[in-house]
């Protein structure tokens, strides 16, 4: 399932009623579902509330300021002022815009993207199937594994039991793709594979040392 990369990888609350926008292009969608003390619960793209404090940063959302019933969040790089039950819209992305990598110094590529709203980094892997995740990541994204397919891995180190998963939104870049296949393994990686699972619904091209991704469907 999982090619040299992965090998290599081995071894080394009150909520206020809020309306949702949806439309064909992604949009971030924040509303502020309440405040906790210094904290605000925002809800993000209609997921599970999230608390925030000031200048913590969750699905590309910083909260700036929290006063009285308000607070001031960050939105694609725009201040935006929000009141407990109101919700905001940052610009809409065609999804089509393409992204360039450049590798690095050993000629991979790797990228800063996100599964689930929460942020993570990446490495380029053509030979993995699926996205696969180290077991500290899945907690961290909060990864509902009590359902979780088993399978079997094969890797350099033999064959290891991993976990199949299906992600709701990966993005790397302007690109989004929802409903992802994820193999979740019990050990922990440096960082997460983005395999074939996501690549295979972009066209790839590399020249030189860019990479060039962009979205098929």
């Amino acid at each position: 399932m999982n090619g040299g990369y992965f090998r290599g990888c081995l071894q080394a609350c009150l909520i206020a009623p809020l309306a949702f926008w949806a439309g064909g292009a992604h949009a971030v969608n924040v509303g502020l579902a309440g405040i906790l003390g210094g904290k605000a619960i925002l809800v993000i793209d209609g997921g599970s509330p999230r608390i925030l404090s000031v200048g913590q940063e969750y699905g590309g959302i910083r909260l700036l300021a929290v006063q009285g019933d308000g607070v001031q969040v960050d939105i694609d790089g725009k201040r935006r002022s929000l009141r407990v039950g109101q919700n905001a819209v940052g610009e809409a992305s065609s999804g089509n815009a393409p992204v360039v990598l450049t590798a690095d110094g050993q000629g991979h590529f790797q990228t800063t993207g996100s599964i689930n709203g929460v942020s993570i980094r990446f490495l380029v892997d053509t030979g993995a199937t699926a996205i696969s995740l180290g077991a500290s990541d899945a907690r961290r994204l909060g990864l509902d594994m009590s359902k979780a397919e088993r399978g079997i891995s094969q890797t350099a180190n033999g064959q290891t039991v991993v976990q199949r998963v299906k992600l709701t939104t990966v993005k790397v870049g302007d690109i989004v793709v929802h409903n992802v296949e994820g193999v979740v393994h019990a050990q922990d990686m440096p960082f997460a594979l983005l395999g074939m699972s996501f690549l295979n619904r972009t066209d790839m091209q590399r020249e030189g040392d860019k990479l060039t991704l962009k979205k098929r469907f």
